[in-house]
């Protein structure tokens, strides 16, 4: 199989080749040529040692010297360039203590996580595939390179690696890998927050965002989100739900678009119910306030997974809001996009479209007729500008101080009466209006002082 590589890849297997050494592209670059897909990255194996390789180059940079790793930069561009190598003891399940530069490809593909991340490829020797992946490809499986507890217990990242690829391809893991990551589960928690909110961002932007679940049933669930593993099998006995809440809150992040903020909120969104579950006199279960536990544990784990301050907040924002019954009126939708801001009021509805066809499917179309409804009022609003925040006022707090009033509490209680008028009526937002109706809401005050 002929790959079209990009023109610097081949500029630098063509060089390393000149000066002697083995080069091949390795790793996921070809395993995405076998499937069909553009790389987005174009890892390079050589014999060459990182001296030689800063010999032949021009431009490099020292990335990992330390494994052997050497970045080139060619039209601005860089490229990591590993030195064949066997790993020795990993002390901290994740790094080796010191690697072994080596001559044989094979012993360097021998080192490799999962069998599709294990060939090699270049113009004169086509794909080289010492472990078989090339078949675990067609077959749909991802299997470790070699003994699978020895794989994940040098690398324990690789564990949450096997569902993501799993995820990513729609492959099973195969069986013994699977135990594998049943035995060594508990070794995830000396992996580093970033690295794994890395792998799990990738789970959700897959198109199996519920492979959650798989993480769930191979015990890694516990220690990274032991609040969601709690929600799997807690049950919801009610008509308007056919799902535990593990299950419900599965098929919600499925129906979702691959958008990062909406999967997360879709995953956070339940996640406080078994805190709030109660069952009333009929045998019926409620979870009374739970959108505000959802909050406060969807914003404690994505501050432990060490997540940006901005997404958390948005995630957070969409956890909390996500059963608000929005009403069909232009006025109760422009109050809920001043509460949620306009972003987040799309995101809003598609989780709430997401939420609801996730439950009881009796009563999603009547569901889904009411938040198409206030869509389109959305919609309308956004393409009329019609007002609906403090800041779209035709008067603003300077105008009030000139009309007598005092800066602080006294000016916000003012804007926040207008933009309320102004909600329920846009026609009014004009300075004329604005300006009469604020002189009249400074006697009122201090008629009530």
């Amino acid at each position: 199989m002929d790959f079209q590589l990009p023109l610097d890849v081949s500029d630098i297997l063509g060089a390393l080749k000149k000066s002697g050494y083995e080069a091949y592209v390795a790793g996921g670059a070809v395993r995405d040529f076998l499937l069909g897909k553009a790389p987005h990255d174009f890892d390079i194996a050589t014999s060459a040692l990182p001296s030689d390789v800063k010999r032949i180059f021009r431009k490099t940079v020292d990335t990992g010297i330390k494994h052997g790793t050497v970045t080139v930069i060619l039209n601005g561009a860089g490229y990591e360039i590993t030195t064949f190598r066997s790993d020795g003891e990993y002390a901290d399940s994740r790094h080796p203590s010191n690697v072994k530069f080596v001559k044989s490809v094979k012993e360097d593909c021998r080192r490799r996580d999962f069998t599709i991340n294990a060939m090699m490829y270049n113009p004169e020797t086509g794909i080289i595939d010492f472990f078989d992946g090339q078949n675990d490809l067609k077959n749909g499986i991802i299997r470790c390179v070699g003994d699978p507890e020895k794989r994940f217990f040098e690398d324990a990242l690789r564990m949450l690696r096997a569902v993501r690829f799993s995820a990513s391809l729609s492959f099973d893991i195969e069986n013994s890998a699977r135990r594998a990551i049943e035995k060594y589960a508990s070794l995830i928690r000396f992996i580093s927050k970033e690295r794994i909110l890395e792998e799990l961002n990738k789970i959700l932007l897959s198109d199996n965002p519920d492979y959650f679940r798989t993480l769930n049933e191979l015990g890694l669930l516990h220690y990274i989100m032991p609040e969601l593993e709690r929600c799997f099998d807690e049950p919801q006995k009610n008509k308007y739900h056919i799902y535990d809440v593990g299950e419900h809150i599965m098929q919600t992040v499925k129906y979702t678009p691959p958008d990062l903020i909406t999967r997360w909120a879709a995953l956070m969104h339940d996640i406080g119910k078994p805190c709030c579950s109660s069952t009333d006199k009929n045998g019926i279960i409620h979870f009374y306030g739970h959108h505000r536990e959802s909050r406060r544990l969807a914003t404690d784990i994505l501050h432990r997974l060490h997540m940006d301050g901005d997404s958390i907040k948005k995630i957070a924002v969409l956890a909390e809001n996500h059963d608000i019954r929005i009403d069909t009126s232009p006025a109760a939708v422009k109050r809920t996009m001043a509460r949620c801001g306009e972003e987040l009021f799309q995101k809003l509805i598609i989780l709430q479209k997401a939420d609801n066809h996730a439950k009881n499917p009796k009563f999603y179309p009547e569901k889904l007729k009411r938040i198409n409804t206030v869509e389109s009022i959305y919609k309308e609003i956004l393409a009329e500008g019609q007002p609906y925040l403090v800041p779209h006022l035709k008067i603003n707090g300077n105008d009030l101080i000139k009309l007598g009033f005092k800066p602080g509490k006294d000016i916000g209680e003012a804007l926040k009466t207008l933009i309320d008028e102004i909600i329920i009526n846009p026609s009014l937002n004009h300075r004329a209006y604005l300006i009469k109706r604020a002189k009249e809401l400074r006697i009122r005050g201090k008629n009530t002082r």
